[in-house]
């Protein structure tokens, strides 16, 4: 079933769930938080696994591990970058933490956010799922991690589409 699922789905389905205006939102959204914190939010969605790595059983959690790695999430002053990354095909939201962050948030509060945003999509509401994602995970930042001062940008604000 997993594998049909993944065969099937492709960038038009993408584009159909996150349009250029909703890319536009999303990428407001990010950059409207980050001037509440000095941490650091990317947003990525893929569509599906290559075949390859559906054969290899890969999880989202672990592709999202390679996409922090390949975005450089880890690569910010503070150690405060936060990825939240979406698989389409299975509805699967998972959020990666660089270390400094992992280190206040608990797991338990990034998979209430994941859970929250997948109820979301479930129902196809998927900019107001990531939307409601990304300030939930401000929130986290702005707690731990609160503005004083200026802050550089260190990482685009705008979505991946992967």
């Amino acid at each position: 079933m997993r594998l049909m699922r993944h065969l099937s789905m492709g960038r038009a389905a993408v584009r159909r769930a996150f349009p250029s205006h909703t890319l536009d939102q999303i990428e407001n959204a990010i950059r409207e938080t980050e001037g509440l914190h000095t941490g650091q939010i990317r947003f990525a969605v893929e569509p599906a696994l290559e075949l390859k790595l559906l054969l290899a059983d890969q999880t989202a959690r672990a592709r999202a591990v390679d996409v922090f790695s390949e975005l450089r999430v880890w690569d910010t002053e503070n150690n405060n970058g936060v990825l939240i990354y979406l698989l389409l095909a299975d509805h699967d939201v998972e959020i990666v933490a660089d270390r400094g962050v992992h280190a206040h948030v608990g797991i338990e509060v990034w998979e209430g956010i994941c859970h929250e945003m997948e109820t979301a999509f479930r129902e196809s509401k998927f900019e107001q799922g990531v939307l409601a994602g990304i300030r939930s995970v401000g929130r986290q930042l702005t707690l731990h991690y609160p503005l004083s001062g200026a802050s550089p940008n260190e990482l685009p604000d705008r979505p991946v589409l992967l």
